[in-house]
């Protein structure tokens, strides 16, 4: 899954890097139509800025994270997976701005811009780090065995978080769909190989366990 979801960042890269004439029209097009409907309705780009500015944004994700983690050692005594958790996120972080600065793809640019945004725009930094941090946390949860209602309510607030991050940055202008959409790619390809990982044979060959955690997790 790891190798699949990476094959395919690296060939979306590659057509942005390349400026493939398809792509470029069709992020084009969404955008030049998503932006007319950010300039036209004030109320849902006021929503989708708080959103994305305090709600998805990729400190408060972070944070989210690190929680997670203080909650790990706190509580169950897994040193191995809160560390593998914070590693995990500083390793998206760095793989992020690396991509930004190799490809310096330009973001969008408006006469009537109803948000901005710095550095380069590929791949979407929103989006890879809410795909890494929901779909670690997802997968952390998932081991636990959680209750059906509230796995049902994770799974609903993460794929709402994911896909909602998406839809803001390219709602405001500062991302092109290509963007989100190699944010979404490159955070999916990290959460599986990190999830391998996690689960390769350790000391002794053993591996974590699939249930419920151990204190040494």
């Amino acid at each position: 899954m790891a190798a699949a979801l990476g094959a395919c960042f690296l060939v979306l890269l590659v057509l942005v890097a390349l400026r493939w004439h398809p792509l470029i029209t069709v992020d084009g097009g969404i955008s030049r139509t998503t932006h007319r409907w950010a300039v036209g309705d004030h109320a849902v780009t006021r929503v989708f800025r708080v959103l994305t500015d305090w709600v998805w944004d990729p400190t408060t994700m972070r944070l989210v994270c690190a929680a997670a983690a203080v909650w790990l050692v706190w509580r169950r005594a897994a040193w191995w997976t809160a560390l593998w958790l914070a590693i995990t996120c500083a390793v998206a972080t760095l793989v992020q701005q690396a991509v930004k600065s190799a490809v310096g793809r330009p973001r969008p640019v408006w006469p009537d811009p109803v948000d901005s945004a710095h550095y380069a725009a590929f791949p979407s930094g929103h989006a890879m780090t809410a795909t890494v941090v929901c779909g670690l946390l997802l997968w952390l949860l998932h081991r636990h065995g959680p209750r059906p209602a509230l796995w049902r309510a994770a799974v609903t607030a993460a794929v709402v978080s994911v896909l909602g991050v998406g839809v803001t940055r390219v709602w405001l202008g500062v991302h092109w769909p290509s963007d989100v959409l190699g944010g979404w790619l490159a955070g999916a390809a990290l959460v599986a190989a990190a999830v391998t990982v996690h689960e390769w044979p350790r000391a002794g060959g053993t591996r974590p366990s699939r249930g419920r955690w151990s204190p040494g997790a």
